[in-house]
């Protein structure tokens, strides 16, 4: 599915891919995003969601880097849907996470 991002989007930095398994440290319910955690993983400050993490391991891989959007307008493609977040992949192949609230569809 393809979605058009309708306001620009500064992440939070770039992050490697935490493997499945990766301690989960400081685990704090987010304010921001119902179903995430502020967390420490490996040493990064970072979000996860609540489901991708079971007795503080990682349930899955994981990479919280989130897509920067400098212009509206652009298209990306849904890779999945993780409550009001989307991992997404633009136009020059970067993957990465984006506020539901920032895109619309092209349906």
């Amino acid at each position: 599915m393809h979605l058009l991002v309708v306001e620009k989007h500064d992440g939070e930095g770039t992050f490697p891919l935490f493997p499945k398994g990766t301690a989960v440290n400081d685990i704090n319910i987010c304010d921001e995003s119902s179903h995430w955690l502020s967390c420490v993983i490996q040493g990064h400050e970072t979000y996860v969601p609540d489901i991708y993490v079971v007795d503080g391991l990682l349930a899955q891989d994981y990479d919280p880097t989130e897509l920067v959007v400098v212009e509206k307008e652009q298209v990306v493609t849904l890779i999945r849907i993780v409550f009001e977040w989307l991992y997404v992949k633009d136009g020059n192949g970067r993957e990465g996470w984006l506020p539901a609230n920032k895109v619309i569809s092209l349906a």
